[in-house]
């Protein structure tokens, strides 16, 4: 099946876009509206232009800026391997400034993916082919630039809105609710010419726009309307959850860690939007930065890794529920080679190289004192830290790219039923969807059986916060909740900490990067830089 996909992709690399900083690139193509793709070949080359874009940073960069900032990852210096000019640790503080380079980097990526679709929608526009392709195509590129959007409007708030290709003259910013209305238009006026999942074409709209990911994307933004435009969208978002729950070929995949296995794909029910990757598409290292190296030849893996990533103790106290399978997916404790059903084999232990002495990780982040944000790194420190193998390390990873070929999911079914509940307990009504009253109750201990957890007699605002840190570990949301849930400046502490974190509401979104307003002098900074 990911043989499908790599080819899509190879396909698409052979002409992929490179993200720029200048809004007027010039993007070559062999396709001109006289010769318009006819075969899935000529589509899978001008069309995947859109998704090796994507997958290119999404991965890291993009993953970085979400989580990083947030309690849910943490990449420490280690005697000061690993700082990287202390771009991590700024995050870490939300102390970055308008040079950091995820902050540039990622601008650069996602105006790229948009100016690339404003590429294909003209493209689209002036073929020949006949009106029903014209529209499905036009659909999937405008569901895409969307995807693009919400990136941007998320992380940057207010930035230019960008619909023509080339571009004439260099555009100001946009307010961030009109950057919402526009997405929302967007998706609202293409959502029926996309296709709906079924169980013949899961195969073919796996990786692309169909129906259900423009109602997910929709009812993501409804959930945040109030920090995205200062006015709440919660029965909206409701609407949009029950448009994807009422199709039952989406369903919760009855082993968690199928979604998110090396040979994830179309197989996984509950999926709605993911991006694929395999060795030959670069992008997901999360078993680079954050296994831990050592037992990389007890997993069967000849690769040398990071010692860095890992998560704050505070995060991972919440994997607390009794035979909740996600427990399971942190690398904390004795560590043991894993069984043939990744369980660890008590018969197996793994000693540190040249010794007797078993590999122990260990929760704490206790710091060198007066080093900023750096763990040491003797044998001990470099233990410290609780690793996640939430994505499965792959055993195809070579060092020459130590890449995963785990496909990341962006959008699953899980997480539109959890939205729900929050959108209901926000004030919305619950609604019924195939005979079911949908209560916050029911919405979670779905959530919870399929983990193996215990179920719930009541939900919380509070409560369900934490079931979502639980199923969406490293899934690059974590910014997303805290900031709605008002919790983005909980400080952690850490022992012997010399830095402090920056508080500042502004911070809830990323400058414009410095490169972009010299380039262009329309573009205002954001308030607070």
């Amino acid at each position: 099946m990911k043989k499908l996909i790599i080819l899509f992709n190879i396909l698409a690399y052979l002409m992929v876009l490179e993200s720029c900083s200048k809004l007027d690139v010039d993007v070559e193509s062999q396709y001109v509206k006289d010769n318009f793709p006819v075969t899935n070949s000529d589509y899978a080359a001008l069309f995947g232009t859109m998704y090796s874009n994507l997958s290119s940073q999404y991965g890291v960069p993009y993953w970085r800026m979400q989580e990083l900032s947030g309690d849910a990852a943490i990449i420490p210096a280690r005697d000061g391997n690993f700082d990287d000019g202390g771009q991590y640790r700024q995050l870490h503080y939300h102390t970055w400034t308008i040079d950091h380079p995820n902050v540039r980097d990622i601008w650069q990526w996602g105006f790229g993916g948009i100016n690339n679709c404003n590429r294909l929608i003209n493209l689209t526009n002036e073929s020949n082919v006949a009106a029903a392709t014209k529209a499905s195509s036009l659909a999937e590129v405008k569901a895409m630039r969307a995807l693009y959007y919400f990136f941007m409007m998320d992380l940057y708030g207010n930035v230019p809105i960008i619909d023509t290709f080339p571009v004439s003259t260099l555009p100001g910013n946009q307010t961030r609710d009109k950057v919402f209305e526009f997405i929302e238009k967007e998706l609202l006026s293409i959502v029926a010419q996309l296709p709906v999942k079924d169980n013949n074409n899961r195969i073919a709209v796996y990786g692309r726009p169909t129906q259900a990911m423009a109602y997910a994307l929709l009812e993501k933004m409804y959930l945040n309307a109030e920090v995205y435009t200062g006015k709440p969208r919660y029965a909206d978002a409701v609407i949009m959850a029950d448009n994807i729950l009422k199709n039952t070929n989406y369903a919760l995949d009855n082993k968690y860690s199928d979604i998110f296995d090396v040979n994830n794909g179309p197989q996984i029910n509950e999926t709605i939007f993911a991006v694929p990757y395999d060795q030959q598409i670069p992008g997901n290292q999360m078993t680079r930065f954050g296994f831990y190296p050592a037992l990389a030849p007890a997993y069967g893996i000849n690769v040398g890794f990071s010692i860095a990533m890992s998560t704050t103790p505070e995060y991972y106290n919440r994997f607390n529920l009794a035979n909740d399978i996600r427990n399971s997916f942190w690398l904390i404790g004795k560590q043991y080679a894993p069984d043939a059903n990744r369980k660890p084999d008590l018969t197996k232990p793994v000693f540190v190289a040249g010794t007797t002495t078993q590999i122990e990780i260990t929760p704490d982040l206790i710091l060198k004192p007066g080093k900023p944000m750096d763990l040491g790194n003797t044998v001990a420190d470099q233990a410290k830290g609780v690793r996640s193998v939430k994505y499965w390390p792959d055993v195809n990873a070579i060092q020459a790219t130590r890449l995963n070929g785990n496909d990341m999911p962006l959008l699953r079914l899980a997480d539109v039923m959890l939205m729900k509940a929050e959108a209901i307990l926000r004030g919305a009504a619950a609604t019924t969807v195939n005979g079911e009253l949908q209560t916050p109750m029911v919405l979670v201990n779905k959530i919870r059986n399929r983990a193996g957890a215990p179920t719930v007699a009541t939900v919380t605002l509070s409560s369900l916060l934490d079931e979502r840190a639980r199923e969406f570990s490293w899934e690059a949301w974590r910014r997303n909740d805290l900031i709605r849930f008002g919790q983005f400046e909980t400080e952690y502490p850490l022992p012997n900490d010399v830095l402090f974190m920056n508080k500042d509401l502004t911070r809830r979104i990323y400058p414009i990067p410095a490169n972009e307003l010299k380039l262009n002098t329309n573009l205002r900074q954001n308030p607070g830089y």
